[in-house]
């Protein structure tokens, strides 16, 4: 066995790597649905009780409002998400899903899951549940400088 490269211990290149082997895996399992993770992101942040803005979904994404755009573009000539003007500032639109984006939702996400349960087959449960709740930890709580 050989000793270890530097970068296998640097944790920003193993995040990395990780969620691009993540990446591949969930495009595999979108394809079918003629989806990408990025499209689906949005639609299910769509999804949600109150439908997102473009600039939240830009924020939570850490995409440009640019890309933002072009992704809900997409969606919408889809027919799977619907612009409306927000309920208290008229000039700020807000993305919500509509039925069929919420049926294409339904289809895709069990995909995904499997996905990801593939991905992570080497890990117990509680290993599983350790390493998403430490990513939500890192993904949400760390400065963004």
């Amino acid at each position: 066995m050989t000793a270890p490269t530097p970068l296998e211990e640097d944790t920003s290149f193993l995040l990395a790597r990780a969620s691009a082997l993540a990446v591949h895996a969930a495009n595999e399992a979108l394809a079918p649905h003629d989806l990408r993770v990025r499209p689906y992101a949005v639609l299910a942040l769509s999804a949600g009780a109150e439908p997102p803005t473009q600039r939240e979904l830009a924020d939570h994404l850490r995409l440009d409002p640019s890309q933002i755009v072009a992704l809900v573009d997409e969606l919408e000539s889809r027919g799977l998400v619907r612009r409306s003007p927000h309920p208290s500032d008229r000039r700020t639109r807000v993305v919500g899903i509509t039925e069929a984006g919420t049926e294409l939702l339904s289809r895709a996400e069990p995909d995904v899951r499997d996905a990801e349960k593939r991905r992570t087959a080497g890990l117990s449960a509680e290993q599983r549940r350790q390493l998403t709740s430490l990513l939500r930890v890192i993904a949400f709580s760390v400065s963004s400088d």
